[in-house]
């Protein structure tokens, strides 16, 4: 059975239709935003599906989150939770660090970006928080194992260039955990378009507070009052009523009557 013969094509061109074809995967999911606050790193990802995690511990020290393709980057993911570990438990728990870890993961990908058929559908960024703000690292590793060193902040996947041009507009060092929430979310979502509630997101904090292990999942009702607090924030520095230079308009307050119990039942003072 003979073979048809496909033609000639030159490795710059085989190399470019492997990226494009990454891209492209990529590109069709939502966007993922790492940043620095106050007292740590912040992992924002819209993510509906409580099973299929794109922000995930990977050591003491150390988060992972991904875009693109759930099997690729769940292979990766173990891969780095299975060095973490065995390189953890050979050496010092200290000698693990995100630096590592981002070579580790260089490697992989260039390797099978370079000799698979097919490369990574994925984009992924190892964070690890240190002592102190100055200590904290951002690693972002494209589909063909390039590494970027962030400053700050990171954002992959999805229309990540957009993203990132509205997360620069609102980021700035030290912002507490609240505001760099609202500002991540400000920037994940559509000019006019509506923010996703709570139950859609995927939010996770390596917060340098806390002992030993610093990744925090953050969910349900701890969540839903940091999403609320944004306007909470925004009622209370509104100008007081009676201030100088605005009409009070309150109308007076009516002659207190007899004080009630929680029921709503008349409170005579007496024990009962």
């Amino acid at each position: 059975m003979s073979i048809p013969f496909g033609g000639y094509a030159s490795p710059e061109q085989i190399m470019r239709d492997r990226a494009e074809y990454a891209r492209k995967g990529i590109a069709r999911g939502r966007s993922v935003v790492v940043m620095q606050y106050a007292d740590g790193i912040l992992f924002v990802a819209p993510n509906p599906s409580k099973a299929l995690h794109k922000i995930s511990e990977i050591y003491d020290r150390i988060g992972f989150a991904a875009v693109g393709r759930y099997n690729e980057f769940e292979m990766l993911r173990l891969a780095g939770i299975r060095y973490a570990d065995t390189y953890g438990y050979t050496f010092n728990r200290s000698d693990v660090t995100g630096r590592g870890l981002a070579n580790l993961y260089a490697q992989q990908l260039g390797m099978i970006f370079t000799d698979s058929i097919k490369s990574y559908e994925v984009e992924i960024v190892v964070a690890e928080v240190g002592d102190g703000p100055e200590e904290d690292q951002i690693f972002r590793l494209t589909f063909d194992g390039s590494v970027f060193d962030e400053q700050g902040m990171a954002v992959i996947g999805g229309q990540a260039e957009a993203v990132a041009g509205r997360l620069k507009e609102r980021y700035r060092e030290g912002l507490p955990l609240r505001q760099a929430l609202d500002a991540a979310l400000a920037a994940l979502t559509e000019p006019g378009g509506d923010r996703p509630p709570a139950a859609q997101l995927e939010v996770a904090v390596l917060d340098r507070g806390r002992e030993h292990r610093k990744f925090l999942r953050l969910t349900s009702s701890r969540l839903e009052r940091l999403l609320e607090a944004p306007a909470q924030e925004t009622a209370a520095e509104a100008p007081a009523e009676g201030a100088e230079g605005v009409e009070d308009t309150t109308p007076p307050a009516a002659p207190p009557g007899p004080p009630t119990a929680p029921e709503g039942d008349i409170d005579t003072g007496s024990a009962g």
